[in-house]
């Protein structure tokens, strides 16, 4: 994998007249973090909250995470921004809700309008590449979605998830096979870009979305023996998922699926490790923010022993609370745990503040952590929102890209409607009607956490918890605490007005 090496000299030329000069060798760590930390953002795919080895997982072996945790910044409350993969990715790269570009549920594309985190971050002369999962459109040369349009340089990407020895395409070419642990793939094939980058002294931006966890599960025999001795109480259990053999649904034994599931995950956190070591070897790890989170909580076959109510797919906790931890030797030199609200969203507005890049000039529904890694952040400037929009009617609408463009080119082993690869969908919303604010949505502010749902503006259900002291949402307190809940239903419906603005194409107006 290489840089073309005409682009690479007028990157380097342009980095050279419009970035302060790369500190001298032995400056303080902290006065280089101050000017161009490196990034790395890493995401697993349907990585849950209580699946690590430091929240308490009575199986999981990560002693990699485990150790981040112990060192960095553990976010106890982080937040994926939807309870599926390819919206939560669109929030990282946008700093908004995916609602708001029509990217509502898997196998949405995003939109080409997007203002993207590696755009901004070029123009601060980063080098940007993306490896692993995309899942915001095909990452074929000809897509208006792919990694480059949202302004990586250089990406080894797959459209969707992929397993043992993936099929990936390297900047848009025709896909081809790498033999290997998936994880560990794409983590070399990073490690060699970052080591590029640091040899020319030029900041980096990488963004490594792994696709471990994601079933259809295979392992490594090594990490498969570490859960021979699962209880034996999950093998009289059944789960339906997708064979590795055909593509298609299967019932198997819920003690076998689990022992592939941590498999996949004890290799990913493996690869973290490596990712951590190739960092050092560079000489970029003091100065590399280092952010590892899931893009929605866990699914049905895993979720045996969450703390909440729900899994991946709705917007209880299990759906949407996810692990995440963040290292930046130079800055956080002391490990700390918060338990402030924080989001997938918020990704954007804190690289943009920390590299001093100005934030889009559109709606954003983040906001920056850069106080709370510098440990002086106690509260949350606004709430989260989240928002499963009900696409029922979203196909009536006019594409907003042309249909061969949404046609993916990566292979995977799970068919959907008998294709082994995904094609993805973006519609044209030109107006706003009263069914639009329907879905189930939510709003988390401070403790309090806000849920609504039905099928359109009058709500058919509301229920209000205290995640202080009810994590798990058993105890429903709209009722009691009617004011409170008046007033977040009241912000609730302004940000829906907000979002389906934006889902007009008004932003881009």
């Amino acid at each position: 994998m290489r840089v073309r090496p005409l682009f690479a000299g007028l990157l380097l030329l342009v980095t050279a007249f419009l970035l302060p000069s790369t500190p001298a060798m032995g400056a303080d760590p902290t006065e280089q973090a101050a000017v161009r930390p490196n990034i790395v953002l890493c995401m697993g795919d349907d990585h849950g909250w209580d699946e690590t080895g430091y929240n308490g997982h009575p199986h999981l072996r990560t002693p990699v995470l485990d150790e981040m945790a112990a060192q960095g910044l553990r976010l106890d409350h982080f937040y994926s921004a939807h309870p599926s993969c390819s919206p939560t990715r669109g929030s990282v790269i946008t700093g908004r809700h995916p609602n708001r570009y029509g990217t509502f549920v898997p196998n949405c594309s995003i939109r080409p309008e997007e203002i993207g985190i590696a755009k901004l971050l070029r123009k601060a002369g980063y080098a940007c590449g993306h490896f692993g999962k995309w899942h915001l459109g095909p990452v074929k040369k000809s897509s208006p979605t792919n990694p480059a349009a949202m302004g990586f340089d250089t990406w080894l990407s797959h459209d969707n998830f992929f397993e043992l020895h993936p099929t990936l395409s390297l900047n848009g070419a025709p896909p081809e096979q790498l033999r290997g642990e998936s994880s560990e793939i794409i983590v070399n094939e990073a490690l060699r870009y970052i080591g590029r980058a640091a040899a020319k002294q030029q900041p980096f931006f990488v963004v490594i979305w792994f696709g471990s966890p994601h079933e259809p599960y295979s392992g490594l025999p090594r990490d498969l023996a570490l859960y021979d001795n699962l209880p034996e109480s999950y093998a009289k259990r059944e789960f339906q998922l997708t064979s590795n053999e055909t593509g298609r649904p299967v019932r198997r034994s819920l003690r076998d699926v689990l022992r592939e599931r941590y498999a996949e995950i004890t290799a990913m956190d493996r690869a973290m490790g490596q990712l951590r070591e190739g960092l050092s070897k560079a000489g970029a790890r003091d100065n590399t923010l280092l952010w590892y989170c899931g893009d929605n909580g866990t699914p049905g076959d895993g979720i045996v022993t969450s703390p909440f109510r729900g899994q991946k797919g709705n917007l209880y906790e299990g759906g949407i609370r996810v692990p995440g931890v963040i290292e930046w030797p130079a800055v956080i030199k002391e490990p700390r745990v918060s338990k402030l609200n924080t989001v997938t969203s918020d990704m954007l507005p804190t690289l943009c503040e920390l590299t001093g890049q100005p934030l889009p000039n559109r709606p954003l529904d983040g906001v920056s952590l850069k106080p709370l890694l510098e440990g002086d952040m106690s509260e949350r400037a606004k709430p989260i929102c989240f928002w499963s929009f009900d696409t029922s009617r979203e196909a009536q609408n006019v594409p907003y890209i042309a249909e061969e463009l949404q046609r993916g080119t990566t292979p995977l082993v799970k068919l959907m409607a008998g294709v082994p690869t995904r094609n993805f969908r973006n519609f044209h919303h030109p107006r706003v009607v009263p069914a639009d604010y329907g879905g189930t949505r939510v709003i988390l502010s401070g403790t309090h956490k806000l849920i609504v749902s039905g099928p359109g503006p009058e709500p058919s259900r509301v229920e209000l918890f205290d995640l202080q002291h009810d994590a798990a949402e058993k105890h429903d307190v709209h009722d009691k605490l009617t004011d409170i809940t008046d007033q977040l239903r009241r912000e609730l419906r302004d940000w829906q007005t907000s979002v389906l603005n934006s889902l007009t194409g008004a932003d881009y107006r």
